[in-house]
């Protein structure tokens, strides 16, 4: 195996661990029994665990960063792209309802370890609270448009934590349908300033 495909192919697998187990309790022989490689082997692309995290968080921001491109270049419009923000919630509710949100709940295990990259992961999350205040700001929310963006990542992050929690799919579709219907009211957001 090329070197950049092992390379590579050690954070998807990492990635992937860090969502399912946890960022703390995978430990570097988990992730080279995941990819096939010894941990010699291991040792020659990353160093360190927290190498790995570094990888891992760029990867994710990468993702975000194209999914948030192809939102903005399929959608109608700025509410037909928070729509699609919002839809994530039953696209992925079954790993959702297994994990939690691979951003939130990242961000919240480096949070209580206090560990230098809490920063880095939380960059995720300003990602999809920048691109929504952009929506926001197309639709006329003025300086309403952050809070508006935030107050929405806010709830969908309370929907994965209390689907992680329940194992709900209805309450995770009712959720969205309130989502929804909260955003439908939100027309006259312009004259809300």
């Amino acid at each position: 195996m090329p070197v950049s495909s092992t390379r590579e192919l050690i954070v998807e697998k990492a990635d992937i661990l860090f969502y399912e187990g946890g960022y703390e309790a995978t430990s570097f022989a988990e992730i080279a029994a995941a990819v096939g490689i010894s941990r010699g082997n291991f040792y020659h692309h990353f160093k360190t665990k927290d190498d790995i995290l570094d990888a891992v968080i760029a990867r994710r921001m990468e993702r975000t960063s194209a999914m948030l491109d192809g939102w903005q270049a399929e959608g109608d419009g700025p509410r037909e792209r928070i729509l699609s923000f919002i839809q994530m919630l039953i696209g992925n509710q079954a790993k959702i309802m297994a994990f939690g949100c691979p951003v939130g709940t990242l961000c919240s295990e480096l949070a209580k370890l206090d560990h230098v990259a809490q920063g880095r992961a939380a960059e995720i999350l300003g990602l999809f609270r920048n691109w929504l205040a952009g929506q926001f700001r197309e639709l006329g929310a003025g300086d309403r448009d952050e809070p508006l963006a935030l107050h929405l990542l806010s709830w969908s992050q309370g929907v994965a934590v209390m689907a992680t929690a329940f194992r709900d799919e209805t309450f995770i579709r009712s959720e969205v349908a309130s989502i929804k219907h909260w955003l439908a009211t939100l027309p006259d957001i312009s004259r809300a300033n």
